[in-house]
C-alpha cells in the first residue's frame, strides 16, 4: 500500500507531462505526493524518515523548478538523494564499521555479518551507479528520456535490485540456520 502511495504522485506526474509539459507534471506531482503524504500519515499513524525526506525534497526542488522555471532542479534532486543514500550506506559501513541495511533489518531477518557488509556495499554501488545515470541522462539526454528514466526505469531497476539481494539473503539465511542446528 505505501509503495503504491509512493508510485501514484509518479504516474500523474508522468502523464501530465506527456499531455503538457514538466511543470504542469511538477505541479501535479507535488500535489499529489502531498496528499499521498497525508494520507500515509492518516492510515498509519506515522511518517518514515525516508518518507519525510523524499516528500521534502520534490517539494523543495519542485518549488524551485517552477519558480526558476528551470527543470535542472528537479532533475538534480534524483542525484542528490541517491548520492545521499550511497554517502550514508558507505559511511555506516567504513567508519562506524556497522551496515545500515544490517541496523534497518536485523531485526527481522538474520544474517552473518559478511552477508550484511556485502549487501550495504552493492546497495551503495547501486545508489551511486543510479545517481551518475542520473546525472549523465539529466545533461546528455533529452527531458523525454529523463522522465521516462525516473518514472520507469529507476524504480524497475531497485525492483530488480530488491529481488536479487532478498534471492542473496534467503540463500544465507538458511546457511545460518544450518550452522545454527
Amino acid at each position: 500500500m505505501k509503495q503504491l502511495l509512493e508510485f501514484i504522485p509518479l504516474i500523474i506526474f508522468f502523464i501530465l507531462f506527456k499531455m503538457y509539459d514538466i511543470y504542469v507534471g511538477i505541479s501535479a506531482l507535488m500535489m499529489t505526493s502531498t496528499v499521498a503524504f497525508i494520507i500515509n500519515w492518516m492510515i498509519y499513524k506515522k511518517i518514515e524518515k525516508m518518507a519525510l525526506f523524499t516528500y521534502l525534497m520534490i517539494i523543495i526542488f519542485g518549488a524551485m523548478t517552477l519558480y526558476f522555471h528551470n527543470a535542472a532542479f528537479i532533475k538534480w534532486k534524483v542525484t542528490i538523494i541517491y548520492l545521499l543514500f550511497s554517502v550514508v550506506l558507505f559511511t555506516s559501513q567504513l567508519v562506524f564499521k556497522k551496515p545500515l541495511l544490517q541496523n534497518i533489518l536485523a531485526k527481522s531477518v538474520e544474517l552473518d555479518n559478511l552477508v550484511w557488509h556485502r549487501l550495504n556495499i552493492v546497495w551503495a554501488i547501486f545508489f551511486l551507479a543510479c545517481a551518475m545515470a542520473n546525472l549523465y541522462i539529466t545533461y546528455f539526454m533529452s527531458e523525454q528520456f529523463w522522465v521516462t528514466f525516473k518514472v520507469f526505469i529507476l524504480p524497475s531497476l531497485t525492483l530488480a535490485i530488491s529481488v536479487i539481494s532478498g534471492i542473496y539473503m534467503y540463500k544465507n539465511i538458511n546457511k545460518v540456520e544450518k550452522l545454527e542446528s
